[in-house]
């Protein structure tokens, strides 16, 4: 017999997509899926796990993925890791400025690609991490050059956790640069870097269309677990769209400290290890398709890491490729909201989120939404609880269209709703 202890019955925080998340949020009847609504503030118990205790798998329950979303936790951050990568040079001083070329690949057969290629050239697009904060504390991540201007993107929660006056610095071939933080994005996730000299030949990565992925397309991820700088490792897409919560990070209490991260992921089973936080999932093209940014895992507390067990998560490029052009510009991001509240369906029938209120005056309110409303698809995906509602509303973008496939009194119908931007936090 087990002497494990059984899982609590713990679930998951929901959000609707349009309220700003409670910092901690108690397991009882007054946070449960649907009981949230936009601007106001649930309940909350002092030091409560966001996230959960992550207990032994549970198996999924109807309206909610239980088990998996209490065990997401976030990848590597600065908190963890292997020491630092003390006595590598720093270069760039006097360097001219930077040109670069991207490190796509062409696959002479599509159906069995060429990962030695792809490693190879996407391989130079990966930097290593190493952050130091002010007290000497030592953590490391991963990132990828996306620009010219030697912009690097990461997770949020690599760059954030050591506060302010850390320094980062990251390694890219034989040598490390100094860096600075243009933009960071704690609701999902995202940072972005600039090399503070960028050397005179710089590979840049190619962003890919990830709403052209499908599940068991095969992907590569690239980074630096347990700060083993340039490993890769293969596998395939095994979920799209899958709704993963996490904890988000930030040097500012006003900016939103451990507020919910709600992320329309992509799944994967190429291994993902602390240290691969901000890294990249790949295409047999060399293009990226995601930031690879957590995993699950059976650790037997919240703080506890254990390694890969197959369940990784990236954040899709689409997205990605919106929250960073808006960071390099504005050193901020603007998220869509559309003005509901919902809760889980139950009992047998129809997966979907049910509207529980319609927030006057919103883009919800002014395509016609109504309590009771059940919604079931975004954009064609699949909607199968608050959750992945939340996730695919998020994925969206500030004024673009999305169509929301409803049911009401038992009839399918598609409504068109413009998402606004949610209000922005301080800090």
């Amino acid at each position: 017999m087990s002497n494990e202890p059984a899982p609590s019955p713990w679930s998951p925080p929901v959000w609707t997509g349009d309220a700003e998340l409670p910092t901690t949020v108690p397991p009882t009847e007054a946070t449960s899926p649907g009981n949230v609504e936009p601007g106001a503030e649930p309940a909350a118990t002092a030091n409560e796990p966001l996230v959960g205790p992550p207990d032994r798998p549970q198996t999924p329950t109807r309206g909610r993925i239980a088990g998996l979303l209490a065990a997401a936790m976030l990848v590597g951050g600065v908190s963890g890791g292997v020491a630092g990568l003390a006595g590598v040079q720093l270069l760039g001083a006097g360097r001219p400025t930077s040109s670069a070329t991207q490190t796509q690949v062409v696959q002479a057969d599509s159906d069995n690609p060429d990962w030695t290629a792809v490693a190879a050239a996407a391989s130079r697009a990966v930097v290593a991490i190493d952050v130091v904060a002010a007290n000497g504390s030592q953590g490391q991540g991963s990132g990828v050059v996306i620009d010219a201007q030697g912009y690097i993107v990461t997770n949020n929660h690599v760059v954030a956790s050591s506060g302010s006056r850390a320094s980062i610095t990251v390694v890219l071939g034989d040598a490390s640069y100094a860096t600075t933080v243009v933009g960071t994005d704690p609701t999902t996730d995202l940072a972005v870097l600039q090399i503070v000299e960028a050397p005179a030949e710089l590979e840049v990565m190619a962003y890919a269309d990830s709403s052209e992925l499908a599940v068991g397309d095969p992907v590569m991820a690239i980074g630096n677990p347990l700060g083993l700088a340039d490993t890769v490792t293969t596998g395939i897409v095994s979920a799209l769209n899958r709704p993963v919560i996490t904890e988000a990070v930030t040097t500012s209490p006003t900016a939103g400290q451990g507020d919910a991260v709600v992320t329309a992921a992509i799944q994967t089973n190429a291994a993902i290890n602390p240290g691969n936080s901000g890294g990249a999932l790949v295409n047999a093209s060399g293009e990226l398709v995601g930031i690879t940014s957590a995993i699950a895992t059976l650790a037997s507390s919240s703080t506890d890491q254990t390694g890969n067990i197959g369940i990784g998560f990236a954040i899709a490029s689409n997205q990605v490729r919106y929250v960073v052009d808006q960071l390099i510009a504005n050193g901020y991001a603007d998220h869509p909201q559309i003005g509901v509240s919902a809760s889980d369906t139950t009992g047998p029938g129809l997966l979907g989120a049910e509207v529980t209120k319609v927030v006057s005056g919103s883009p919800a309110e002014q395509a016609g939404l109504k309590v009771g409303d059940l919604i079931t698809a975004v954009n064609g995906d699949q909607v199968t609880s608050t959750e992945s509602l939340v996730a695919l509303v998020r994925a969206g973008e500030v004024g673009k269209e999305l169509k929301l496939t409803i049911v009401r009194a038992g009839s399918p119908q598609v409504v068109a709703v413009t998402p606004v931007a949610a209000p922005r936090r301080n800090g």
